[in-house]
């Protein structure tokens, strides 16, 4: 599933970023910025206008994304 897609407060670990072509310079600063696997992931809130950006926390930080760089980054839900 894309992190675009991962429903509200739904808890999600991390399995890649996907580059959308050769040196995607955005796929690499996600990685960058601790969207690597493994990391727990969760969307906790969503803009008010085609509930775009998407606030999404990385472990204890918060970062707000477009939807077209959420979907890049590729989740497992967790149990």
């Amino acid at each position: 599933m894309k992190l675009s897609n991962l429903p509200l407060l739904t808890p999600a670990v991390i399995k890649h970023v996907e580059d959308a072509f050769d040196n995607d310079p955005i796929a690499q600063r996600l990685r960058e910025l601790g969207f690597v696997q493994d990391e727990k992931i969760s969307v906790v809130a969503v803009g008010p206008v085609s509930a775009d950006p998407l606030m999404i926390q990385v472990g204890f930080t918060r970062f707000a994304l477009r939807r077209s760089e959420a979907q890049r980054v590729h989740v497992q839900t967790v149990s």
